[in-house]
């Protein structure tokens, strides 16, 4: 499996996304499209930023009964994304029936991972908002075995979770890892935080970077620091 580094574009118009993206001349970057970005624009954004060539993570995170999640992954696979998500806490069935609608009737898919703890969360938060009193590296691994379990490519996760992800799962289950910043940068909203290098020591196999590429002052030479530190 080899590495990658997919760039949150979380901007709130095509015409945002587009003056980013028209930076890169000379690559096309692995991009994540999230809820604020699909919910300004809707499915055109999607097969418009495909077109140009890029690769897509759609992080949409869904989270509901099984029926209504399977009826729209079977949407959402229409899209020719090459990843999306959803919530591990949805239980296994819910997965499961991901899976089910995800897959299109000649046997293919998108990759589907699913999100175990978000890396604003801490065990603080956990326990207080979440009543969860099981410590978070436990919490993450139990929700980690239910992903594979059901059939899941992998899991989103912090990068500081991604080796044991690996050992409990094995290497082949994927770590797609946020919360990744410049050791010279700002950490953000994130709790749970690593830098390229630290996450590619630790195993992750996808990072996720968003504020630090595009916030940055030359955001193609941001990226390139990253697949640099990341992918060598």
């Amino acid at each position: 499996m080899g590495k990658d580094v997919i760039v949150a574009c979380d901007f709130s118009s095509k015409e945002a996304v587009m003056s980013f993206l028209d930076k890169f001349t000379d690559c096309k970057p692995f991009v994540k499209i999230g809820m604020e970005l699909y919910y300004a624009e809707g499915p055109a954004i999607v097969k418009e930023i495909k077109e140009r060539g890029h690769k897509i993570f759609l992080d949409l995170k869904l989270h509901d009964i099984p029926n209504t999640v399977k009826k729209s992954m079977a949407v959402l696979s229409r899209l020719d994304v090459d990843m999306c998500n959803l919530h591990a806490a949805g239980t296994i069935t819910m997965m499961q029936a991901a899976l089910e609608g995800l897959t299109r009737p000649d046997g293919t898919r998108p990759l589907l991972i699913a999100v175990t703890q978000l890396t604003s969360t801490d065990q603080e938060r956990m326990e207080n908002d979440l009543l969860i009193k099981e410590p978070i590296d436990k919490v993450v691994m139990h929700y980690a075995a239910n992903a594979a379990k059901a059939g899941l490519d992998g899991v989103v996760c912090s990068p500081l979770e991604a080796g044991k992800v690996h050992e409990i799962c094995g290497e082949k289950f994927m770590t797609v890892t946020p919360g990744v910043r410049f050791a010279d940068g700002d950490i953000g909203d994130q709790k749970r935080v690593m830098t390229p290098a630290e996450a590619k020591k630790i195993g992750s196999d996808y990072i996720v970077v968003g504020r630090p590429i595009t916030a940055a002052e030359d955001p193609v030479a941001a990226y390139n620091r990253c697949v640099a530190e990341f992918v060598g």
